[in-house]
């Protein structure tokens, strides 16, 4: 069975970060071990008065005792994470944890629709920036890629040139693979596009575009992609579940007359996502 460690925070409440993480990823027949940078109550998408407990100091602890017994990883998948010093930390892992036989997978989750999450700075992403270098794949939002590699973040307003010469930069500060997720290049479709710097070749899947905003889908995609890749899928493969499956957990909400408005039921769709395996 393979293994995957997840290193970023934990919302108690609110189908995010690694309480969408482990359950995905677990289902999908993969080992998940967790290292929480932090517990939220909630996440802070439209909750007020969430507890917030930073657990930074608990990551080399954390780290030095699975170093001691030995523990390998097949995959090092990290998500948000909320200051300088926890990128720093998360980069000695790699250094500790990698190798030719362990992917390192980074979603820089720090920003959407132009703009970065609160508490973040243009510094930040130059600093996530570095970190995507050192990874295997990266699954950044256009956003995202726009504030790493200092370029203007253009909406809406691009064509599959364009994305391809984006992908084509983010691959430049060192990561093999990149991924830009949410992309449309026809009305009503919407998906991922790849780029593979060591082959040169690009890999793109869309699927149906829902006129709705989930929080969340972003971690859905990311843990069912990494999940697929453990799986042994091609990145074309990968790209393909992980864009059906968030799909499906936006149908399985709209469909849902008691649907939390927090997050999406990705838990109701994931016997697609097992049988998407071939199981």
């Amino acid at each position: 069975m393979k293994r995957v460690v997840s290193i970023q925070d934990i919302s108690c409440l609110g189908k995010c970060s690694l309480t969408v993480a482990l359950p995905i990823i677990s289902a999908m027949g993969v080992e998940t071990c967790v290292v929480p940078t932090a517990v939220l109550s909630t996440h802070t998408g439209g909750f007020s008065g969430f507890t917030f407990h930073d657990l930074t100091q608990e990551v080399a602890p954390i780290a030095d005792h699975w170093a001691k017994e030995g523990i390998s990883f097949d995959a090092i998948y990290t998500g948000y994470l909320g200051s300088f010093e926890q990128i720093h930390l998360v980069s000695q892992f790699f250094d500790r944890f990698g190798g030719q036989d362990t992917l390192i997978y980074v979603d820089p989750a720090m920003a959407d629709n132009g703009v970065l999450y609160t508490g973040f700075t243009p510094e930040f992403a130059k600093e996530m920036g570095k970190l995507c270098g050192k990874a295997d794949v990266i699954v950044p939002n256009l956003t995202e890629a726009s504030f790493m590699l200092g370029v203007d973040y253009v909406g809406d307003n691009y064509d599959e040139a364009y994305i391809r010469d984006l992908l084509k930069q983010l691959t430049g500060l060192g990561c093999k693979t990149a991924v830009l997720t949410g992309v449309s290049f026809a009305p009503g479709q919407i998906g991922a596009m790849a780029y593979d710097a060591a082959t040169d070749t690009y890999a793109s899947y869309f699927n149906e575009k829902l006129p709705v905003s989930f929080h969340g889908t972003g971690d859905v995609f990311a843990s069912a992609c990494v999940g697929a890749l453990m799986n042994g899928k091609d990145l074309a493969g990968a790209l393909k579940i992980a864009v059906d499956y968030t799909l499906e957990c936006i149908r399985e909400t709209q469909n849902d007359p008691d649907a939390r408005w927090y997050g999406v039921n990705f838990e109701s769709a994931i016997p697609m996502l097992v049988h998407s395996l071939g199981r």
